[in-house]
């Protein structure tokens, strides 16, 4: 074959190896595209050691292996980035993969007189915070003894209201200290009076 026609051939197959290097990373490959990656890499060792006399030709070839020997280069360094479990981002190298910091919680209003284990609620409708922080320590409760799914926080915070008002209603408490138990992988809330 003549060398024109290789180079168009090395130029598309350096096209097609960047786009499935690329599925790859977005993880719609399984595997890298090893088999194209090697006819790339004969093709350029074909003319290696040849002289190219046509100026053109020359610097047609030469551009495409440095175009090549670029991406190649980009493309392993972020398969070893990727066994490292680390982020490679389009500037390169950024940062480790570390979860997402929890968002900070605000403290339960008048939990000063609760103890620490413990989250009062007077109003279910005014102690909204306090309600969240309850939800949030009964979602990681239940996660840690092993339960997956846990009630959508609409229907945590509506049992909690319920709850609240019968209790206050039935003992004329003032308000309640609701706690989380886990007895036999089971999570239940236990409430306490407050007069």
């Amino acid at each position: 074959m003549a060398l024109p026609d290789d180079l168009d051939r090395l130029d598309v197959a350096i096209r097609q190896l960047q786009v499935k290097w690329d599925l790859f990373f977005n993880g719609q490959e399984k595997k890298p595209p090893v088999d194209l990656q090697t006819q790339v890499e004969t093709l350029i060792k074909r003319y290696a050691n040849t002289e190219i006399r046509n100026n053109g030709d020359r610097f047609r070839y030469q551009s495409l292996c440095a175009r090549y020997t670029t991406f190649n280069e980009l493309w392993q360094k972020r398969l070893r980035a990727r066994e490292e479990g680390k982020v490679f981002g389009v500037h390169g190298l950024r940062a480790e993969r570390m979860p997402p910091p929890a968002p900070p919680s605000p403290p339960p209003p008048r939990a000063a007189a609760a103890a620490p284990a413990e989250i009062r609620v007077s109003d279910p409708s005014r102690d909204a915070a306090a309600v969240r922080v309850l939800y949030e320590r009964f979602v990681e409760e239940r996660r840690r003894a092993g339960e997956p799914h846990a009630p959508a926080f609409e229907s945590f915070r509506d049992l909690i209201g319920r709850q609240t008002e019968r209790i206050r209603a039935e003992k004329g408490a003032h308000a309640v200290d609701f706690r989380l138990e886990t007895r036999n992988g089971k999570v239940s809330l236990k409430a306490r009076i407050v007069k």
